[in-house]
């Protein structure tokens, strides 16, 4: 495998090291392609559903990977993170199975399923008013009263190099069919899994278009991508896409995404419950709204698709129980 950006924060060779680590405790997702979604776009799709992942979503891959890091001399004071819900519960997993001490700062307005199966595995959620608090100044305030190690979410290059071993899978599988895929596209927040795939995935296939997939207005990556600098999103209140609320990218994932990235799609919250409700009744697939920003903007028509070999990442499927009622209702 040649590494297209040796000089970027994360390399393809941190990537197979990841994969190394996790391997025996992640869940190694299958490529699907679907001939129903196939059909209706006019071209071949395959799918990687990271709603089966260990925890349902990929955020287990970078929390592992940067929990199996930190020597066991410093694992004593625990960890610490700040998540809307997938990165909780992919830290305070990997936290039980490596038997460390995980507190998890989490808005209060999380998804109550969230809530709940993050404690489940064992961790304290501390919550936070997300309009008038900071997660990141009260997760470092945690942290260093105890002695923990900070997780970041995105912004660090073993949690980067985890969510990579995503698109490592993907660049693996597809050879094995031998196909190559022309445009591979993925949900992005603070950036870190859609970074990850694109340093694996550009590694075997050079010429690949990589994209970014965001709710529509809180789509700071396409702004930034456009502008050649990061650039915070200007929305106001809420999208139905809660794990992709970040406002702005991260400074590490953005290093990546803007060298490697083609450009960046949205979709609204329309298009996105659509989605949602086609993975329900035509895959059998329980996609939460942030996961399926991807798949709602390729069925939209905003994906120049035609011809070519499109990958669509399924990020999680953690989605509360009424609001996934309602959009397949």
């Amino acid at each position: 495998m040649t590494d297209p950006s040796p000089t970027l924060p994360v390399t393809a060779a941190d990537i197979d090291a990841a994969a190394r680590t996790i391997a025996p405790f992640a869940v190694r997702t299958p490529l699907l392609s679907p001939p129903v979604l196939s059909e209706r776009i006019g071209t071949r799709v395959f799918l990687k559903p990271e709603l089966l992942q260990r925890t349902g979503s990929f955020k287990f891959r970078g929390a592992f990977n940067k929990l199996s890091s930190i020597p066991r001399d410093q694992r004593g004071g625990g960890v610490v993170a700040f998540s809307s819900g997938n990165h909780a519960q992919g830290v305070a997993a990997a936290s039980q199975i490596l038997k460390m001490q995980a507190t998890i700062v989490m808005p209060a307005d999380a998804p109550l399923s969230k809530r709940e199966r993050t404690k489940a595995y064992g961790a304290e959620v501390v919550l936070y008013d997300r309009d008038r608090e900071d997660r990141e100044a009260i997760a470092r305030d945690i942290a260093g009263k105890r002695g923990a190690t900070l997780v970041p979410p995105y912004d660090d290059p073993l949690v980067i190099a985890g969510q990579g071993t995503v698109g490592r899978e993907i660049a693996e599988d597809m050879a094995a069919l031998g196909l190559a895929p022309d445009i591979v596209v993925a949900p992005a927040s603070g950036g870190g899994l859609i970074a990850g795939i694109a340093t694996a995935v550009k590694a075997r296939y050079p010429q690949v278009m990589l994209m970014s997939a965001e709710p529509e207005g809180f789509d700071d990556h396409a702004l930034s991508l456009r502008a050649g600098r990061r650039e915070p999103h200007r929305a106001g209140g809420r999208t139905i896409c809660d794990a992709l609320m970040a406002l702005i990218p991260g400074e590490i994932t953005f290093a990546i995404n803007s060298r490697l990235l083609t450009q960046g799609v949205t979709a609204s919250d329309a298009e996105v419950g659509e989605a949602v409700g086609f993975a329900f009744r035509e895959l059998k697939l329980v996609v939460e709204p942030g996961g399926a920003v991807g798949l709602a903007a390729l069925l939209a028509g905003h994906i120049d698709a035609k011809g070519k070999n499109v990958v669509i990442v399924l990020s999680g499927g953690n989605v509360d129980a009424d609001l996934f009622a309602k959009l397949i209702g």
